[in-house]
């Protein structure tokens, strides 16, 4: 994985090289697991730690869009256009309220690309071509997928570097997992052989009911699961509403505390010591036995005040 601190300036004798930005995936096939608020508040959490990121919304629900601020009519060109080659990437790219974070919009002419495109012969590298070459200046992208294993989200897989999977603590969540990931071993084989699963986030939970508990332990048992847990929290559901990351409605709230500290997680890298019989197809695994989480960072008024610590 493309280190993700920041480099020494280039020219100079010495400097250390610009790294490579590093491209997330947020997928899981099932609806409602917390897909969209993790890439918004993730995108936003990496930018208060000063690294400049870029949200790309490929739902054409636009919901990571509005999540930033940016609703629709107020932007031109939107990731449709991009996958068509009708616009380059840096001009569908819309700033955003939250500093040194990015957005390219969606709206649902998306939905059309996955029918215009479904005889193209680089139908699932549409996205890999109008992104990689095009990310001077940023740190990290995070690709917001739809909730289906359609045309969308193989072209977001075959351009990411690494899956962030969100996971309700419910049976058909853990059920659908088995689905991704076989998804996922496809298009490494495919199209994408650096692809790798970061990890499983844990959304949504509610340390109250023992399925929540047994469904987390089944998944710890195979996959790499973040010490940063999301709990259901009322900010989460309320920030959107308000085209805003939970970080800039409450930065004190429990789920944007949540966020910061797995954008933490990811910033400090996977634990050393993991083993490699826990690891599933390749993937990144649960490490044994993973550290212990450090304390979520101090929040003040400002968003801005509250940066994980890298």
């Amino acid at each position: 994985m493309p280190s993700p601190n920041e480099g020494g300036a280039p020219g100079k004798p010495g400097a250390a090289p610009k790294p490579s930005p590093v491209v997330f995936a947020v997928a899981n096939q099932k609806g409602g697991v917390g897909k969209t608020t993790t890439s918004v508040n993730l995108a936003a959490s990496f930018a208060a730690a000063e690294r400049r990121t870029l949200l790309v919304d490929c739902d054409p629900q636009g919901n990571a869009s509005s999540g930033v601020g940016v609703r629709r009519g107020s932007f031109e060109l939107s990731l449709y256009d991009v996958m068509i080659g009708r616009a380059t990437l840096k001009e569908a790219v819309v700033a955003t309220e939250v500093p040194l974070l990015d957005v390219v919009p969606a709206t649902q002419d998306l939905v059309a690309a996955e029918l215009e495109l479904v005889d193209a012969d680089d139908r699932a590298v549409r996205l890999r071509h109008a992104l990689r070459p095009h990310l001077d200046g940023y740190a990290f992208v995070v690709l917001d997928c739809p909730p289906s294993l359609g045309l969308l989200t193989l072209n977001a897989l075959t351009a990411a570097h690494r899956v962030l999977v969100p996971l309700q603590c419910e049976y058909y969540a853990l059920e659908g997992l088995t689905h991704l990931m076989a998804t996922i071993d496809r298009v490494r084989s495919a199209f994408n052989p650096e692809l790798t699963v970061e990890g499983v986030v844990l959304t949504m939970f509610d340390g109250r009911n023992s399925l929540t508990h047994q469904v987390a332990d089944e998944v710890k048992a195979h996959f790499r699961v973040f010490d940063a847990i999301i709990p259901r929290n009322v900010k989460l559901s309320e920030a959107p509403s308000h085209g805003k990351p939970a970080l800039l409605y409450d930065a004190q709230s429990k789920g944007a505390q949540g966020y910061l500290s797995l954008a933490r997680e990811i910033l400090d890298g996977p634990p050393a010591a993991a083993d490699p019989k826990k690891r599933q197809r390749g993937d990144a695994a649960q490490a044994e036995p993973q550290a212990e989480p450090s304390p979520p960072p101090t929040t003040g008024a400002r968003a801005r005040d509250a940066r994980p610590r890298s």
